[in-house]
């Protein structure tokens, strides 16, 4: 049996009288850190594996999204369902619109800029904003072309609103639609590929778009060459985004697939560009009725104007 006295708490002495009384004993600092720590640290640190981590994200964006993936949603049929996609501010769009003009080679828009919360507030607005560029543009184009014209009369054209929402809107939403589904039957054939989930596709094809809206303002210069160049300026830069943001996702795909599945992300986007351009800027020129002037001696003379 213990005797009384070993069994009364006692108060630990100062470090450096229990050394003193025992030179011979084992200490550990918790402040520093074990080896098999240090060297699960200097394996994360390996330059090989930073494209990875970039591309495939890291441990603590993968706690962020299970913690994030643990909140409550509200039923999809109610107003706070569709609130939490426009739960974004102005600094995270304009970092996201800035993301999408001047792309860095080696960085993955989602990873970068969407993952952390996807929105559809910038690609909405965006949308809504080249709808009515493109169409307030195509019309004042085709008024500078035929203006001092004396047979031209100016007629807005508003049908090109409703040609130019159809277009940007069935673009920005069934193309990711497409996609999304097509990534996820890939996924289920390779498992090591990258997922997106839809929210993410159509935030990074809205936000491609931001760069047309300056273009489209800057196609109302009646110069063909400047237009074309000024398209195939913009087609660079916002499929470029595209481009970096979907390899990613198929490149450990069958090659064949992989670089069919860019190259058809690349053609749907400039067959917009091109389509848009043509449609309502490139449009052929229309001869306009010549005007009838009644002559003196009861006959009509017909002048035409080109």
């Amino acid at each position: 049996m213990a005797a009384v006295d070993d069994l009364k708490f006692r108060e630990f002495d100062d470090a450096a009288t229990l050394l003193a009384a025992n030179p011979d004993a084992t200490t550990i600092s918790i402040d520093e850190p074990t080896e098999a720590h240090k060297k699960q640290h200097s394996r994360r640190q390996e330059p090989g594996r930073e494209e990875d981590d970039e591309l495939l994200g890291t441990d603590d964006s993968d706690k962020t999204e299970l913690l994030a993936g643990q909140k409550k949603s509200a039923p999809f049929w109610t107003f706070e369902y569709y609130q939490t996609f426009f739960d974004v501010d102005t600094y995270q769009v304009l970092d996201r619109i800035k993301g999408s003009v001047f792309p860095v080679p080696g960085r993955n828009f989602v990873r970068l800029y969407v993952r952390s919360n996807p929105d559809l507030y910038g690609p909405f607005w965006i949308c809504a904003t080249l709808v009515f560029a493109i169409a307030v543009s195509g019309n004042l184009s085709n008024f500078f072309i035929h203006l001092g014209r004396p047979t031209y009369h100016y007629v807005p054209e508003f049908r090109k609103v409703s040609i130019a929402a159809t277009t940007i809107y069935a673009y920005a939403w069934l193309v990711p639609l497409a996609l999304w589904g097509f990534l996820m039957w890939r996924n289920s054939k390779v498992m090591n590929i990258v997922s997106y989930s839809f929210l993410e596709i159509v935030c990074v094809y809205g936000y491609s778009l931001f760069v047309y809206i300056p273009t489209a303002i800057l196609w109302i210069i009646p110069q063909k060459v400047v237009r074309w160049v000024l398209m195939i300026f913009s087609l660079c830069l916002s499929g470029s985004v595209l481009v970096m943001t979907f390899w990613p996702a198929v490149r450990d795909d069958n090659r064949r697939i992989a670089l069919a599945t860019v190259g058809t992300i690349v053609l749907l986007h400039a067959l917009l560009s091109v389509g848009c351009l043509a449609y309502f800027f490139d449009a052929p020129e229309v001869d306009f009725p010549a005007p009838i002037i009644p002559a003196h001696n009861g006959t009509t003379l017909i002048t035409k104007v080109k």
